[in-house]
């Protein structure tokens, strides 16, 4: 068993043979990765060294304190928190090594091909097609809400492949290369001013077999690890005391005495102290995660991720009274990840608007915490013996 001791050690050796000041980004993250220190709970061989994920906290305490450059996680937080952990679980030894490595480094950005503009919430009644053609599939379709796909090289998709089963049971999991052709990313410019958004079609695009994660019509299993790394991502990111949006409403509220009433102040002191709860459960949920994988707890903790969110911004936008009301810049952009806290008061009212969208909604979610966590009777589906064909749509 690896201990923290020896994580020191071996951490120390890679500073030594590849000091940060004096080598170059890529390649120090390369020898990181190779050296097993990339994430520590992994295999030997894919970034890892099949250690107690608890001890990456060693390492990463290490090598900030040398200065070595990080893989810029917010910039790839898709391909190290949705992908990967999927291609860990369900992806053969051959896709574990094309992908894994380029993936941590951040020579390639990934995105996630799930949400469709039919399906809506239900995102089990997709309808992109992928039918079998040879040694590989023929996907036709339309996904929505795609983050990053104007940057993304990969993309993990789900594609109905038998119409002829309800609905959850005829999916199928896919890797998508999106320079391929028959894949044309649109933007879907938001009530931001920015196209951080994008839409996917889909046109005879050919995936091959070898890029298929799990068995045919396995899909939507495969798809729930993806899902419940998703929530975990944006409900349970570690975070400072009075990270998050709740820093700058503070930060506003201490050094603007002027703004200050009695009414603002109890719904400060409020947020900040249900802020400080979600923080600490939020560490509560790593270290559960630390023994295994992440369970229908995320759910809940992006439920609240949500609602935090939105009303701390508007708390924030009131406390500025007529500058609240004021927008930095409507320009159309394309970013390349989104800055909560960089932005202002106004960028942050709008943006948390779809927090409680993205990620599954806060409907859907509070239905898996009722049924999964609570274990409440779920509630009645007519849909789900109905083969998929025979839906209404």
């Amino acid at each position: 068993m690896t201990d923290a001791a020896e994580l020191v050690r071996r951490t120390r050796e890679l500073l030594a043979a590849q000091p940060p000041a004096t080598t170059d980004r890529l390649d120090f993250l390369k020898a990181r990765f190779d050296a097993g220190l990339a994430w520590v709970h992994y295999p030997e061989g894919l970034g890892g060294l099949g250690a107690p994920r608890a001890l990456q906290a060693v390492v990463d305490a290490e090598l900030e304190a040398a200065g070595a450059p990080d893989n810029d996680p917010r910039r790839i937080g898709i391909g190290l928190g949705m992908a990967a952990p999927t291609i860990l679980r369900f992806g053969t030894e051959e896709q574990k090594r094309q992908f894994l490595r380029p993936l941590w480094v951040g020579e390639e950005v990934w995105c996630q091909l799930f949400s469709e503009p039919g399906a809506g919430s239900d995102l089990a009644a997709l309808g992109t097609r992928a039918v079998r053609s040879g040694d590989g599939w023929v996907v036709n379709g339309q996904k929505v809400w795609t983050s990053s796909a104007h940057l993304a090289r990969w993309a993990i998709l789900i594609a109905r492949t038998d119409p002829d089963v309800p609905k959850h049971k005829g999916i199928t999991y896919f890797v998508c290369d999106m320079t391929d052709p028959g894949v044309e990313v649109r933007p879907l410019r938001q009530v931001t001013g920015e196209a951080e958004f994008n839409e996917v079609f889909l046109t005879d695009v050919r995936i091959p077999d070898a890029h298929r994660l799990g068995e045919v019509g396995d899909g939507w299993r495969v798809a729930q690890t993806t899902l419940n790394n998703e929530r975990v991502a944006i409900g349970g990111m570690r975070l400072p005391r009075e990270g998050g949006m709740i820093g700058p409403v503070t930060k506003t509220w201490r050094e603007r005495p002027e703004l200050r009433t009695h009414d603002l102040h109890q719904r400060l002191l409020k947020l900040w102290v249900e802020a400080e709860v979600a923080r600490l459960a939020g560490e509560r949920l790593r270290q559960q995660l630390a023994v295994g994988q992440p369970g229908p707890e995320g759910a809940g903790m992006k439920l609240s991720f949500a609602r935090l969110n939105q009303e701390i911004s508007g708390l924030e936008v009131e406390l500025l009274g007529e500058e609240g009301l004021l927008y930095e810049d409507w320009t159309m952009r394309r970013p390349e990840l989104v800055d909560f806290v960089g932005r202002d008061a106004g960028y942050r009212y709008l943006r948390s608007k779809g927090n409680s969208i993205e990620g599954g909604t806060s409907e859907v979610l509070l239905n898996i915490v009722a049924e999964r966590v609570l274990g409440l009777p779920s509630e009645p589906r007519t849909d789900k013996d109905v083969a998929w064909k025979d839906l209404a749509r």
